[in-house]
């Protein structure tokens, strides 16, 4: 009994070892400087500029950008090819004749998803790539959002309160 719970352990211990091998030399592999990492890293800051936007990573190998807890735009990591899925429904016909792009998969292409990827040799174009991030934006931010964007947000319920005040103080000293 106690031999085979020994074997078992020797076993449980060499996975576990293998386990956090692969872990450390994945992350030494993340991070390695990619090509297009300053694309990447530039890229986020844009998307982060939005009303109500968050990272979200719901499994490894992204760090993608979310408004409302619906993700925009898929990213790779820094230190991997850069990879990009965006929602284009205006401008998805014209962006899937590029030769890097195809619909994205788990059935999301026929949502108007797309993704691109960017080999070595291949040189994104930071500009389109920003007009995918603000059209994705646009196709799953809540509207009252995309008008806070837009200029036409509501004034905030404190100011009204405030407005309110001011008329009701002004009506009082008239009445005086």
């Amino acid at each position: 009994m106690r031999s085979c719970l020994a074997k078992v352990t020797a076993c449980a211990g060499e996975r576990v070892g293998r386990t956090i091998e692969a872990g450390i030399e994945r992350m030494a592999k993340a991070k390695k400087k990619g090509p297009h990492d300053e694309v990447l890293l530039a890229l986020r800051a844009f998307g982060m500029r939005y009303p109500g936007v968050h990272y979200k990573s719901p499994w490894p190998g992204h760090m993608d950008l979310a408004v409302n807890d619906k993700t925009f735009a898929y990213l790779s990591l820094e230190g991997e090819p850069l990879n990009i899925s965006c929602k284009l429904p205006r401008s998805k016909d014209v962006a899937l004749m590029l030769p890097n792009t195809k619909p994205t998969a788990y059935g999301l292409g026929r949502s108007g998803w797309v993704s691109a990827s960017f080999e070595d040799g291949l040189g994104p174009d930071l500009a389109m790539l920003q007009a995918w991030i603000d059209e994705s934006y646009r196709a799953q931010a809540p509207k009252r959002l995309i008008k806070q964007l837009d200029g036409d947000a509501p004034a905030p319920v404190a100011a009204k309160k405030k407005a309110a005040k001011k008329k009701a103080a002004k009506k009082k000293a008239a009445k005086k």
